[in-house]
């Protein structure tokens, strides 16, 4: 038997992550035109984006990386990007054999190069794996952009000036992934359009 306010509480889901994003178009939306600007940098200079998470995060990795490589709204040349840990053979290779702080930065140190983005999504800012990868990258002399919640604690004390933090005001995990999600969406149209001009008619896809 369905709850008498199931319908008022849905309804509220809806309100409550509508009201987060109008606060988020106030407060985050410089952040990510400065991740937009350094991904796009990146690129246009021969380099490319190394992208990680962890928890539910990777799967908005993954599909970042697959509107770069592949489209976002509009057809366009691939994008360099590459989703750190998708390959499960390797990363549960590299938890068995290393300590946490080592998993995601050893992929970092071999693939990254200096002038590449390191694009980290988390709502677990504190965790060793990926306080390793932002140590992997600045060794290799890579741009770090971090999306994170309203409290990135170590996280933030490990970035340079020169990084980019994109921190969602709230500690409600499913508003903080309803506005990464939204961050990285932001950030693949804004490369599309720096790269590709406006669009005024985006094409839906079927």
């Amino acid at each position: 038997m369905i709850a008498p306010m199931l319908l008022q509480r849905i309804q509220q889901q809806f309100i409550d992550s509508a009201d987060l994003n109008y606060q988020c178009a106030q407060t985050m939306a410089p952040a990510v035109e400065a991740a937009v600007g350094a991904v796009l940098s990146a690129l246009t200079g021969g380099g490319k984006v190394l992208a990680c998470g962890n928890g539910m995060s990777i799967g908005l990795v993954q599909a970042f990386v697959a509107a770069f490589v592949g489209r976002f709204e509009r057809e366009r040349p691939e994008l360099a990007a590459f989703a750190l840990g998708s390959n499960a053979a390797a990363l549960t290779g590299l938890y068995s054999s290393f300590e946490s702080r080592a998993v995601l930065g050893r992929q970092v140190r071999a693939l990254g190069l200096p002038g590449d983005v390191l694009l980290l999504v988390t709502t677990q800012p504190q965790a060793p794996e990926i306080l390793g990868a932002v140590e992997a990258a600045h060794e290799r002399d890579m741009v770090v952009v971090a999306l994170c919640g309203a409290k990135p604690g170590p996280l933030l004390q490990s970035l340079k000036d020169t990084d980019v933090l994109v921190s969602v005001p709230s500690e409600r995990l499913p508003r903080v992934h309803e506005a990464h999600q939204l961050a990285l969406h932001c950030i693949c149209d804004g490369v599309d359009v720096q790269l590709l001009g406006e669009d005024t008619d985006p094409e839906i896809e079927p």
